[in-house]
């Protein structure tokens, strides 16, 4: 009976000594990912519109990725595909020379992109408008216009967007009430009136932006899920993670609102170094300090402050309802702190449960841990505040 015991105790140390080890693998691995977040994919915008019996889209796109046929359903960052290579060529061309292959490119697209108004609509393709290039490690949003013939007597129309494409922002202009929709790479909208009155309800925008929030989180923003464990390694116990969960969830909240309503404005280039300054802050201090501190949630708050400009920013390039700018606000702060919740309880199913209690958790876990997210934040700051 003792060495059945004594076997059980020696797997479970090991057992746990490949947990370890696993956990330490993946931190580290964040790192090679995290740092690419200069490719990471963006949402394409269109803003669809009629006039003179003709329907026209206009689509503010990372264009390199499409012409590069870069699958974009589901991807976080362009370096993940086979194909980066030449996207990072074609982002270092200048328009003349980048826009006949987006020309060719777009002609044997056109047939993805369906329009139809009880019958499909043939669509023609109408010049493309492309950036000069500023930083090559920057996505350049370009913009290409479709144009396509209504049927007579036309009431509305809806738009399929194609599979691979990646998330489209699609916005009807010119009418009362319009239409603001997300659609997914292979989704189609609902009928959309062409006089207007489509605009959604309070509780339907809200409940629509609450994946827009989350999807930052999860699996796009790479930076704030790496400040998110930041909190979460300075200590086991719950009460120090609820005081700074709090705080920084007050402060984003405070500045993504007044972001997105337009009353604050920071240059990126000045919020994102700090963000990922903020990074490295919160995870050294993990190393130096054993306890919540009084000065922890304060500065934990500032930080919010900057995070919130980050939020606001994203909200920024979808374009919040001018309707439903309070339920669409709400809907998407709803969906970041689901975002942010499902990250420490990842955390904490995958180290937590298992061995917060341990004398050697701080050492093994949450120490080596805090380093490597320190060194991830520092890679940030100087990438974005000297090489950018």
């Amino acid at each position: 009976m003792p060495n059945i015991k004594a076997s059980a105790r020696n797997m479970g140390r090991t057992l746990a000594r490949l947990f370890i080890k696993l956990t330490h693998l993946l931190v580290l691995s964040s790192f090679w990912v995290c740092s690419a977040t200069a490719h990471e994919v963006t949402p394409t915008v269109g803003d669809l519109r009629q006039e003179n019996g003709q329907v026209f889209l206009e689509l503010r796109m990372n264009v390199e990725a499409f012409v590069a046929e870069i699958d974009l359903d589901d991807l976080v960052d362009t370096n993940e595909s086979a194909a980066s290579d030449r996207y990072d060529q074609l982002r270092n061309m200048d328009a003349s020379r980048l826009e006949p292959l987006v020309r060719q490119f777009v002609l044997g697209w056109l047939d993805t992109v369906k329009i139809e108004a009880g019958a499909p609509l043939k669509l023609s393709y109408e010049g493309a408008r492309i950036p000069v290039v500023s930083n090559p490690d920057l996505p350049r949003a370009s913009v290409i216009l479709l144009a396509g013939e209504l049927p007579e007597r036309a009431g509305s129309l809806t738009v399929t967007w194609p599979a691979g494409a990646g998330a489209l922002v699609l916005r009807q202009q010119g009418v009362e009430k319009p239409y603001t929709g997300y659609l997914r790479g292979g989704e189609t909208s609902p009928p959309i009136p062409l006089k207007g009155g489509a605009a959604l309800g309070p509780m339907e925008t809200f409940v629509s932006y609450i994946p827009v929030g989350f999807d930052h989180i999860l699996p796009k923003g790479l930076d704030h899920i790496l400040f998110v464990l930041g909190l979460y390694f300075l200590s086991s116990r719950l009460r120090p993670l609820v005081w700074q969960i709090s705080a920084f969830t007050l402060a984003h909240t405070v500045t993504l609102a007044l972001g997105a309503s337009g009353l604050v404005r920071v240059d990126p280039a000045i919020v994102e170094p700090l963000i990922a300054a903020s990074i490295t802050f919160v995870a050294l201090e993990n190393v130096f300090v054993r306890k919540l501190h009084p000065w922890r949630p304060i500065i934990v708050f500032c930080f919010g402050l900057l995070h919130g400009l980050g939020f606001a920013s994203v909200l920024g390039e979808f374009g919040l309802p001018a309707g439903q700018f309070l339920p669409a606000l709400l809907g998407f702060n709803i969906g970041v702190e689901l975002g942010q919740l499902t990250v420490i309880a990842l955390a904490f199913l995958a180290v937590g449960v298992w061995f917060r209690k341990k004398p050697w958790y701080r050492g093994r876990i949450a120490i080596p841990a805090s380093i490597v997210i320190a060194l991830v934040g520092g890679y940030w700051f100087v990438e974005r505040a000297f090489l950018a």
